[in-house]
């Protein structure tokens, strides 16, 4: 995991931390980490999601186990970036972090690689999350 802060001799040796996620900076209140994703979203479409979204063909968001709903995380993978909201439960296979809806996976080619590691920098929401 890399956590917000690592220096950039750090990142480019791949020098990993075990420490716990940052606490939120006093200037943006987002932090960044580098964690275990996959992707899902065939055999759910049409179906509600945690957070009472309709999960559809084209929806843009992503599932955590803790983070509140509303939650806004950008995703970083091979210089693509998307921009999502949590909006779902998981993933619930053990060691990953992160469950992109297929779209969102879609738009920073995640898709074939299917698992990998995801730069996520989240940003808490302000506002009460709203469906």
């Amino acid at each position: 995991m890399l956590a917000f802060g690592a220096s950039s001799a750090q990142a480019q040796s791949g020098g990993t931390t075990t420490t716990p996620a940052p606490a939120p900076t006093p200037t943006t209140g987002s932090w960044t980490l580098m964690q275990k994703a996959t992707w899902y979203g065939p055999g759910f479409w049409g179906r509600r999601t945690a957070c009472g979204t309709r999960l559809t063909k084209t929806t843009l968001g992503v599932a955590h186990r803790k983070l509140p709903c509303g939650t806004q995380v950008t995703f970083t993978y091979n210089g693509l970036s998307v921009d999502t909201t949590v909006i779902d439960r998981g993933p619930f296979r053990k060691g990953y972090k992160w469950d992109l809806t297929k779209p969102a996976a879609r738009a920073i080619d995640f898709v074939q690689a299917g698992t990998g590691f995801l730069q996520a920098t989240v940003t808490p929401s302000s506002e009460p999350y709203r469906r």
